[in-house]
């Protein structure tokens, strides 16, 4: 068994062409899957989520908050997690942090956090350092750099 011999398991999968309605012998002829009758089986069926004039759902539910479309991701790391990863005079920057798998994934950025003791001298370059972090970092004789 190699991935040239890999196939979807019979019947899962459907064809994008099917053709509904088109008689008993396409197998899904005369009622072309709408079933018999009823407001559904007819043209001009209502839309989604009506509930035939009573207060739809999504629109009886309280409505809380709102999305800042301006809002940015931003991945808190501790001094901690840098003092147990990195050695001595190491460079440290946002790829760095995503091939040593500190990072998930790059967000908007990367902001370096204070929790934690430093006792590295490391060159930091990331998007944002707390006040607490940057005088932990310069005091163990390491560079602070925001890109």
């Amino acid at each position: 068994m190699d991935l040239t011999n890999l196939k979807p398991a019979k019947g899962s999968r459907h064809s994008d062409n099917f053709r509904r309605g088109r008689g008993h012998g396409s197998g899904n002829g005369k009622t072309a899957g709408k079933g018999h009758k009823g407001q559904k089986a007819r043209s001009g069926a209502p839309r989604l989520g009506f509930e035939g004039g009573q207060m739809p759902l999504f629109r009886r539910i309280p409505k809380r908050g709102f999305t800042d479309p301006n809002s940015k991701k931003i991945v808190g790391i501790n001094l901690s997690v840098l003092e147990e990863k990195f050695e001595s005079g190491d460079e440290v920057n946002e790829e760095i942090l995503l091939a040593k798998r500190i990072v998930r994934k790059l967000e908007d950025g990367v902001k370096i956090l204070g929790n934690g003791e430093l006792t590295k001298k490391l060159n930091i370059r990331v998007s944002a350092f707390s006040q607490s972090a940057k005088e932990k970092i310069e005091a163990a004789g390491g560079t602070c750099e925001v890109i």
